[in-house]
């Protein structure tokens, strides 16, 4: 139960109660259950007034059939809730009934067994990891929950359901049926009047496209009546209005230009919408401990880049004509080659088996598909300096948190998404002390990034530096010791 909002709560609940849309920056495991407490309270709020506005209706009518009464949408479910794993599902659903107390729950038996598992106990994982991955992470997931004065069921049909909690790939492929004789459907999602979208963080990591295809088939016209009574339905929805009355609550660890454009291109209420963002001190103010021989010297290098189309290819011309040379000189230091995105990750890696000019570089690579022996084996062969380099993607480390020893170098063609990375990476430089290596040593970090990473580089950097880096005049490289 909520007893007293502290001053985030405060914020958030003005604008969740006046049905604005938010994008909320500043997700964290501390305040969590702060957010599911306030979503989740509002949506049984609006679930049940809407039940009871029906309700109070139909015994209207029943005393005078002429009235003309516009209170409903085109089907059921009101509330959606897009999640990145079962065991933020079943997070939220705790919630929702701890508000409700249910005096019975139908299949809540089929539910624990579905989605609940025992939290996985991962002392050495940060903590963002732990509350992602501990318990059920399967992303693969759609719950329909219908709600009666009484009585919560789990499992219901969609078409009956008052509130659908799914990952984006869960109810992508609801939308999407497989069989060539079935087509899209889509109606369900017709009448979705609050949409909550919990750890967007997480699932950019996932596949994107899914949520964008998700949020594309929201609030459109049905193909079929599904024994709507059109007479009740509000003005705004025959009109194809819906989506402008919809209000979405979006909740992430940080803001990416793919949270900004979603929200520019469907959160489009009349109600209004607000972004929600703190300042960022800087990532590089509270890197890990190094031992006290090392001497960090992290380099900040600006490329010119005309346009975000370009900018991957951008990047990657200005690392093998900038970079990769000085690499090739200093081939027996072993490095990390830290890659942001799998596109660029792709194109390096080729370029690296096929360039005639770095045919002398011994490298092996970890992305997110590496299989488990291959990735044991790349980082045995760094460690023993059979490879000199090692290519290591974003994703690989969102879904892994690899500690990997042997790396006294680091080169980032792209600063990392989620700026707890930029720390744990230059963690792995001090892993080096455990191999007995004494004497005073300097560790060093190049980092690429042009004007199109605002957004990491603030939080890397901190919101003071990050417009002094960014501007186009004076020197195009930033040293930080």
């Amino acid at each position: 139960m909520i007893s007293k909002f502290d001053a985030l709560e405060q914020t958030l609940a003005t604008h969740i109660f006046s049905y604005q849309d938010i994008l909320l920056g500043g997700r964290s495991p501390t305040n969590a259950q702060s957010i599911r407490n306030l979503t989740g309270l509002h949506a049984l709020n609006h679930v049940l007034k809407t039940r009871d506005r029906v309700i109070k209706a139909n015994s209207r009518l029943v005393k005078d059939a002429d009235l003309e009464l516009r209170d409903q949408g085109f089907t059921r479910p009101k509330v959606l809730i897009l999640l990145p794993t079962r065991q933020s599902c079943v997070k939220y659903v705790d919630t929702m009934i701890n508000f409700l107390q249910p005096e019975q729950q139908e299949n809540k038996h089929r539910f624990n067994k579905s989605y609940f598992k025992p939290l996985d106990q991962w002392e050495d994982k940060p903590e963002d990891f732990q509350e992602l991955f501990a318990g059920n992470g399967d992303d693969m997931f759609r719950l329909g929950l219908k709600l009666t004065r009484k009585t919560v069921k789990y499992f219901s049909q969609f078409y009956n359901s008052d509130i659908v909690l799914a990952s984006p790939l869960g109810l992508r492929t609801a939308i999407d049926k497989s069989s060539e004789t079935q087509k899209e459907d889509y109606d369900f999602l017709s009448s979705i009047e609050i949409c909550i979208v919990d750890q967007a963080d997480a699932l950019l990591m996932q596949n994107w496209q899914h949520t964008l295809h998700v949020f594309s088939h929201l609030n459109l016209l049905p193909k079929e009546a599904h024994n709507t009574d059109f007479s009740r339905v509000r003005p705004w929805y025959l009109d194809g209005h819906s989506k402008h009355f919809r209000q979405t609550l979006i909740f992430s660890a940080f803001l990416t230009p793919d949270l900004n454009s979603l929200s520019a291109t469907h959160l489009q209420p009349i109600a209004g919408r607000v972004k929600i963002t703190p300042p960022y001190p800087g990532a590089i103010l509270s890197l890990p401990l190094l031992p006290p021989n090392l001497t960090l010297k992290q380099t900040f290098s600006r490329f010119p880049s005309s346009t975000p189309q370009s900018d991957p290819q951008t990047r990657l011309t200005y690392f093998t004509t900038a970079v990769l040379p000085s690499l090739l000189k200093l081939s027996t230091i072993p490095t990390l080659v830290f890659v942001p995105t799998h596109s660029l990750f792709l194109s390096l890696r080729n370029h690296l088996s096929t360039a005639q000019s770095a045919s002398s570089v011994s490298f092996a690579n970890i992305s997110e598909y590496t299989t488990v022996s291959e990735v044991s084996r790349a980082r045995s062969h760094l460690a023993r300096g059979r490879h000199s380099l090692l290519l290591y993607t974003e994703r690989a480390h969102h879904f892994r948190r690899y500690k990997i020893k042997g790396v006294k170098r680091i080169v980032m063609l792209g600063l990392p998404e989620n700026p707890v990375f930029y720390g744990e990476i230059v963690g792995m430089l001090g892993l080096n002390s455990e191999n007995g290596e004494s004497g005073a040593q300097t560790a060093n970090i190049r980092v690429m990034f042009s004007k199109w990473d605002a957004l990491k580089l603030e939080r890397i950097v901190g919101t003071e530096k990050v417009a002094g880096m960014l501007r186009e005049k004076g020197g195009d490289t930033f040293e930080f010791v």
